[in-house]
């Protein structure tokens, strides 16, 4: 597995956009908290995947993903605001492994990826947001970030179901 920086000219590589929109469905139906609930709106993942890949493809944003030498199994991307008084930071979005390469470090390689790639732009701060209620702070934690505050009922994953979202931040 290695941790690869998509360049805004490599965006549209064969297989890149295929194995990204694959791996978003399967986090999504596999319960994971990035950006929708299962069944996955695989129209709508595919539209939200398409803005994100034409902003990389723009030069605003930076996409790091996970390769295992025979596809891309893991995506995250550094989210520039695009405002200069936010410039020393970047938001960590759309964090995910595939779930056949969840459990054996690969979401720490693509974390560390992440970390050093912001590090490489000079940035000072990295900030994400989690959904509550699923534990998620035990895997950030160890990688450096620290709870800075919460919207409570912020998500609605149901009719009944609401969740905060937890925002954390890592000094770079």
């Amino acid at each position: 597995m290695k941790y690869l920086v998509v360049e805004p000219d490599e965006v549209l590589e064969a297989g890149l956009r295929a194995d990204l929109l694959d791996t978003w469905i399967a986090a999504t139906d596999a319960g994971g908290a990035v950006g929708f609930t299962a069944p996955a709106p695989v129209a709508l993942v595919a539209e939200t995947l398409d803005e994100a890949l034409g902003r990389v493809s723009a030069g605003l944003d930076l996409l790091g993903v996970l390769h295992n030498g025979e596809r891309y199994v893991g995506m995250g991307l550094l989210v520039n605001r695009g405002r200069p008084l936010l410039s020393h930071w970047r938001t960590v979005l759309r964090v995910m492994v595939h779930p056949q390469y969840q459990g054996n470090g690969a979401g720490r390689m693509l974390m560390e990826g992440l970390r050093d790639s912001a590090v490489g732009l000079g940035l000072e701060q990295l900030q994400l947001t989690i959904r509550d209620g699923l534990g998620l702070e035990k895997f950030y934690e160890p990688l450096g970030y620290r709870v800075v505050g919460r919207h409570p009922r912020a998500v609605r994953v149901a009719a009944d179901d609401y969740r905060d979202e937890v925002m954390l931040v890592q000094d770079l």
